[in-house]
C-alpha cells in the first residue's frame, strides 16, 4: 500500500512537471510569435463578428467602440514608449535629412506621373496607391519595434515627428493636383491632416515628459514593466488587422485591381525597408533607418486614400499593414535567434 502511494505521488509530480513544461512552451511560443498570432486573431475576429447573428444596433456599438479603443490603445502605447525617451534624445541627425529627402523625392516623382492620369482609371488607382505608400509617415509603433530590435528609440521618434510635419505640408499641396476636389484648399487640407495626426503623436510625448519630470516614481514604475508597450501594440495590431480585413472585404474594386494594389504595396514595403536600412547603415543606425522608412502608419494611409484621393486606393493601406507586420515578425524572429546563439 505504501509502495502504491509512493508511485502515485511520483506519477502525480511527473504529470505536474510535464504540464508546467508544456505551459512554459505554450507561453514561450505565444511570446515569440505574438505578432503573427495577433494578425490571425484580428482577421478571424472580423469574420466571427460577421457570422454572429447580432442585431444592427449591437454591430453599430461594436464598430463605434473599435474606433474609440484603437486610438486610445495607441496613445497609451506611445506614452509608455516615450517614457523611455528623454528630451535630449530628440535631435535631428544626418540620416534623418537624407531619408527625408529620399522619401519626399520619390513621392513627388510618382505624383508628377500620376498628374497625367487624373481620371478614375486603373492606372490612376495604382499610381495613387504607390503615392500613399511613399508619403505615409512612420508608424507610431515603430519605436516599440525598433527598441525590441536593439535600435535607438529616440532617433526614430525624431524622424517620426519630422516626417509627420513634412506630410502635413506636402500632401495637401500635391493631392489636389492629382485628384482635384471641390471646396478643398491647402490650408484646410493641411489643418485636417495635422488635427488627425498630431494629437495622437504629440500629446503622449508631452505626457511622458511631464511624468518623467513631476512624477518620477510613476515613471520608474512604468519603466520597470518589461515589454509593456510591445504587448499593448500587439493587441492594437489585432484591432488594426480587423479593420484592415473589413476594408479589403468591403472594397468595391475588382479582384484584378486588388491584386495589383497588393503587389504595389508589397513592392513599396520591401523597397522602403531595404533603402531605409542602407541609408541608416551608412550612419550607424541600420535598424532605425529600416523601421523609419518601412514601417508605416497604415491606418493613416487608409484615411488619406478615403479623404483626398480615389477612395478605393485606401485598400493599399490594408495590404501594407499585412506586409510590414510580416517583415517585422521575421526581423524579431531573427533577432531572437541571434540572442539565443549569443547566450550559448
Amino acid at each position: 500500500m505504501a509502495l502504491w502511494r509512493i508511485c502515485s505521488t511520483f506519477a502525480a509530480r511527473q504529470t505536474e512537471g510535464t504540464l508546467i513544461v508544456k505551459d512554459n512552451r505554450i507561453i514561450r511560443f505565444v511570446k515569440d510569435w505574438i505578432l503573427p498570432i495577433a494578425m490571425v486573431l484580428g482577421a478571424l475576429a472580423y469574420f466571427v463578428f460577421v457570422w454572429l447573428p447580432l442585431p444592427p444596433s449591437v454591430r453599430s456599438v461594436f464598430a463605434s467602440s473599435v474606433s474609440v479603443v484603437q486610438p486610445v490603445l495607441l496613445a497609451v502605447m506611445l506614452f509608455v514608449s516615450f517614457c523611455k525617451v528623454a528630451p535630449k534624445d530628440l535631435r535631428p541627425r544626418h540620416w534623418h535629412l537624407v531619408l527625408l529627402m529620399v522619401q519626399l523625392g520619390m513621392f513627388l516623382a510618382i505624383s508628377f506621373v500620376a498628374m497625367y492620369f487624373k481620371e478614375d482609371t486603373g492606372t490612376s488607382i495604382l499610381l495613387q496607391g504607390a503615392m500613399l505608400c511613399l508619403i505615409c509617415p512612420t508608424a507610431t509603433a515603430a519605436a516599440v519595434v525598433t527598441s525590441k530590435l536593439g535600435g535607438d528609440s529616440g532617433s526614430i521618434v525624431t524622424y517620426t515627428l519630422m516626417i509627420n510635419v513634412a506630410t502635413s505640408l506636402l500632401a495637401p499641396a500635391i493631392f489636389p493636383l492629382v485628384h482635384p476636389q471641390p471646396n478643398s484648399n491647402f490650408v484646410v487640407a493641411s489643418l485636417l491632416i495635422m488635427s488627425h495626426v498630431f494629437p495622437l503623436l504629440v500629446m503622449p510625448l508631452l505626457a511622458a515628459w511631464a511624468t518623467r519630470l513631476w512624477l518620477p516614481r510613476i515613471h520608474e514604475k512604468i519603466l520597470s514593466v518589461p515589454n509593456l508597450a510591445f504587448y499593448i501594440w500587439a493587441f492594437s495590431l489585432a484591432l488594426a488587422i480587423t479593420v484592415t480585413t473589413k476594408s479589403i472585404v468591403h472594397s468595391t474594386i475588382g479582384v484584378w485591381y486588388l491584386f495589383w494594389l497588393a503587389v504595389i504595396s508589397l513592392g513599396c514595403c520591401i523597397f522602403q525597408f531595404i533603402v531605409g536600412k542602407q541609408i541608416g547603415e551608412r550612419h550607424g543606425e541600420r535598424i532605425c533607418g529600416g523601421q523609419a522608412f518601412g514601417q508605416k502608419n497604415t491606418v493613416f494611409i487608409i484615411w488619406l486614400g478615403y479623404t483626398f484621393l480615389i477612395p478605393v486606393t485606401a485598400v493599399v493601406g490594408g495590404f501594407y499593414s499585412v506586409w510590414h507586420n510580416v517583415i517585422n515578425s521575421w526581423q524579431l524572429y531573427k533577432k531572437r535567434k541571434e540572442s539565443q546563439v549569443a547566450a550559448r
